[in-house]
């Protein structure tokens, strides 16, 4: 039930393994389109995945929808905006990275400008606004770049769909987080320690009616979230077929996919 648009090859925009519950739900989208028939080659372990999907959805049932239906109706429009740019502040290390490694070095100028500037407020608050966007980038993807096989697919506990490839891209991205690497004091760390939460919250939030449809009304929202999955990830990956320099999307924002799947 997990409609995904993001997160880079398995992140999502610096978030940590708290936002797991949302991936695995996120990519509800509003799309019915029919499975790669490659994807039942890919999914070997289907039993196993069923049931931690089973799994994660019980998280969300009991623990992220009510949070996040909470987190909705209380948190005022700029609160929640300045959560997303803290999140999204968080993943530009990883992007400058993944962009200079996969050859983007424009894209990797931008995520060191973005990141340096809006530091002054961790993030919080976008003060580079109007400027070129940066495309994430992720691990997952700069595997792709280098030819890696992608693997299996696999329902991660919390963490949602994945495969094998961006499962590790994911552990990569996870330890560029730059509070984890640079963060010194109380209040820093504090932020540290709450980013996965918040990012499932963030993130379940603003996809909440997408994720909710896919997880009460699909037929079989373990097939749709699989097939949405397969369907982001070669989105992701299309500028590097493709050769368009910038064009990376973090499976973390998931409501681009949305956008798309519902046009």
């Amino acid at each position: 039930m997990t409609d995904v648009r993001m997160l880079n090859e398995g992140r999502m925009g610096g978030a940590t393994p708290g936002l797991c519950a949302v991936l695995m739900l996120a990519l509800a989208g509003c799309s019915s389109a029919p499975m790669d028939e490659r994807v039942d080659v890919l999914d070997p372990y289907e039993d196993t995945n069923r049931k931690v999907f089973a799994f994660n959805m019980g998280v969300d049932s009991y623990v992220l929808e009510p949070v996040a239906s909470g987190y909705r109706n209380t948190v005022p429009d700029s609160g929640r905006a300045a959560v997303s740019n803290h999140l999204r502040w968080a993943s530009m290390p990883s992007t400058a990275v993944n962009s200079t490694l996969q050859g983007k070095y424009e894209n990797a100028g931008l995520a060191t400008l973005n990141f340096l500037v809006n530091g002054l407020t961790l993030g919080f608050a976008d003060l580079t606004e109007g400027e070129d966007e940066v495309m994430q980038e992720d691990f997952g993807q700069t595997l792709a770049s280098w030819d890696v096989p992608e693997g299996s697919y696999m329902m991660v506990p919390v963490l949602g769909p994945r495969t094998t490839r961006s499962l590790g891209g994911s552990v990569v991205d996870f330890a560029m987080n730059p509070l984890r690497v640079f963060g010194t004091g109380n209040a820093v760390q504090t932020i540290n320690a709450a980013q996965g939460p918040m990012g499932a919250v963030s993130f379940r939030a603003q996809n909440f009616d997408a994720i909710n449809d896919v997880k009460y009304n699909a037929l079989d929202p373990y097939a749709r979230t699989r097939s949405v999955y397969y369907q982001a990830r070669q989105g992701l990956l299309e500028d590097r077929v493709t050769g368009a320099a910038g064009s990376g999307v973090s499976e973390d924002e998931f409501d681009s996919l949305f956008e798309e799947e519902s046009n």
